[in-house]
């Protein structure tokens, strides 16, 4: 049986406290986004499941820390009924598609009358407790393989230190060298779109959305060149580095991947050819030097790092014999990580299908 969402709760927003109010210790305050901060009141004794309903994260599904102050960032739903369960309500609206009931354009929003459009599944308490067990076991194995594959990136991270010192810092003294003189820089394109036969199944075409994830290598991309497209085109083969440098975002801008095939991409990104140097050692030599790239962009040309610019850019590059040690480290690492991400997609898989089961 379905019901509707207000039936079984108060949908409330509460006051909003400003920013210059928040203190560093206190009571948990949660925003739009989680805990924003802190404050010496609560208005919420008990856990809660919350609702982003300001901003490009509306819709998100969050529930609470006891004793916490809400803002009006998040809807609170108050007042749940006693035959719900607080985690099967969280659990159900987690599955919920809310872009039905998001309104504004410019602002987008979630107002107590769009969740009148809100309904969900209810079951006795016996088989709420079932599902709950269930979908919480599958999620905390989830998180603790998302944990992991943080631990490793650290373990590879924490290891390039220790070799070679902050690259921006470059407290060992090594060589800088402008990266236009140690590797090749390619800019990709596009070909014609008023040339349908460009378009085929002959190679893949990278976009920025396939070099930001997690993953060291570049993910498979959605679209493919033809062969007359390809012609047309620029590519690179494996153990070439593409870097977004493009981007409406500057947090997107400097985000690496590494080729283990041939790839053709698209003007957004800057292929870095090595010449002499190791491809996984600038893999992580470009990802620890981010914030130090971005201090080049000028945001105001829409988020742009030329190729001209990132060929002007100094890095430190270490003798080849000890790039070559710290590929090895990384490749030993990667296959840890390749059996994590197995066991996390397979946990995925199935946190999925139950969902689609309890709720679909």
């Amino acid at each position: 049986m379905k019901v509707k969402l207000t039936e079984i709760c108060t949908p409330k927003q509460w006051k909003t406290i400003p920013a210059n109010e928040l203190l560093d210790e206190g009571y948990p305050v949660y925003g739009a986004n989680g805990i924003i901060g802190c404050y010496n009141e609560y208005n919420h004794e008990n856990s809660v499941v919350t609702i982003t309903c300001r901003g490009a994260t509306c819709g998100t599904v969050n529930i609470t820390e006891p004793k916490a102050y809400i803002t009006g960032n998040a809807m609170c739903l108050d007042n749940v009924r006693p035959d719900i369960l607080l985690e099967y309500l969280y659990y159900s609206l987690l599955y919920y598609d809310f872009r039905n009931v998001i309104s504004g354009s410019a602002q987008p929003q979630i107002t107590r009358q769009g969740l009148e459009k809100v309904k969900i599944a209810i079951c006795s308490i016996e088989e709420q407790n079932k599902r709950t067990s269930a979908l919480r076991k599958i999620s905390t194995v989830i998180a603790a393989r998302h944990k992991q594959l943080q631990k490793l990136d650290e373990l590879v991270k924490a290891r390039f230190v220790e070799m070679f010192g902050d690259p921006v810092s470059n407290p060992k003294a090594w060589e800088m060298v402008s990266l236009g003189k140690r590797c090749e820089i390619v800019t990709g394109n596009t070909p014609s779109r008023a040339e349908p036969e460009n378009y085929g199944e002959f190679i893949e075409w990278i976009k920025s959305d396939n070099i930001n994830t997690p993953f060291t290598f570049v993910t498979k991309a959605q679209e493919y060149l033809s062969e007359a497209g390809f012609k047309k085109c620029r590519f690179v083969e494996a153990g070439s580095l593409l870097m977004t440098c493009i981007a409406g975002s500057i947090n997107c801008i400097g985000n690496v991947a590494v080729t283990d095939r041939r790839v053709a991409f698209n003007q957004q990104i800057n292929a870095i050819v090595p010449e002499q140097d190791e491809v996984l050692y600038l893999y992580w030599l470009m990802l620890l030097s981010k914030p130090a790239i971005h201090g080049t962009i000028n945001m105001a040309l829409k988020g742009i790092l030329s190729k001209g610019q990132l060929a002007k850019l100094t890095f430190p590059f270490p003798p080849i014999e000890l790039q070559e040690q710290f590929a090895a480290f990384v490749e030993q690492t990667d296959k840890s990580k390749v059996a994590v991400q197995k066991a996390l997609d397979e946990a995925q898989l199935l946190f999925d299908s139950l969902m689609q089961k309890y709720f679909g």
